[in-house]
């Protein structure tokens, strides 16, 4: 798959995927604390037996950023569950280049990246076997919006193969379709507090 920057999208259609992702995450945003911990436990009682069939090795995962799934606590729980398990934060090394991933251990010291967003203090990298990507807007066909960054875009494409992949969000960012562009890729699963939808990939995602 070519870098997402190598095919531009039209202008509409870069509208109108914005207008999706903005109303995915103000309705995310929206919610109440209890709200989102009820919604995060019922996407979690999706997302277990799914990793327990999977069975990664090494799990690279997101720290919550507006609103997200606060999954923290279940990857935790993932690492003490089995001996030889890993857990990875994705960090942003530059623009327009993939993510590097590193190892993480509940209760070290984190610093905020250049969005805010926590990642080991010790840099320690890592290549995960299986990511799990935060959604914000999706559809039914495994596509996702993200930030529009691109990060994920090129970290999934820079590795072949490439690691398998899981998106983890709302159902409120369901839409019928992101109107994906030449260069996007469906995930491999997507799990929501509703359920697991998926694969999308066929074999590559097993």
């Amino acid at each position: 798959m070519s870098p997402p920057s190598t095919v531009p999208e039209t202008p509409p259609d870069k509208a109108l995927r914005g207008a999706m992702r903005r109303r995915a995450i103000a309705a995310r945003e929206a919610l109440d604390v209890a709200q989102r911990s009820r919604m995060t436990a019922a996407l979690v009682e999706h997302l277990a037996p799914l990793l327990d069939r999977l069975s990664p090795r090494v799990l690279g995962f997101c720290w919550p950023y507006r609103g997200e799934p606060d999954l923290t606590g279940f990857v935790a729980d993932w690492l003490g569950a089995a001996p030889g398990r890993v857990a990875a934060l994705p960090v942003v090394l530059a623009p327009d280049q993939p993510l590097a991933f590193s190892a993480w251990t509940p209760g070290e010291t984190l610093q905020p990246d250049a969005f805010g967003i926590p990642v080991p203090a010790e840099f320690r990298r890592c290549d995960p076997d299986l990511v799990l990507v935060p959604v914000n807007a999706f559809d039914g066909a495994g596509y996702r919006l993200g930030y529009g960054g691109g990060f994920f875009d090129r970290t999934l494409a820079a590795r072949e193969p490439a690691p398998r992949s899981i998106g983890v969000g709302f159902e409120l960012g369901r839409v019928e379709s992101i109107l994906p562009a030449p260069h996007d890729r469906p995930l491999d699963w997507i799990v929501t507090e509703t359920g697991t939808c998926g694969p999308f990939r066929g074999e590559n995602a097993f």
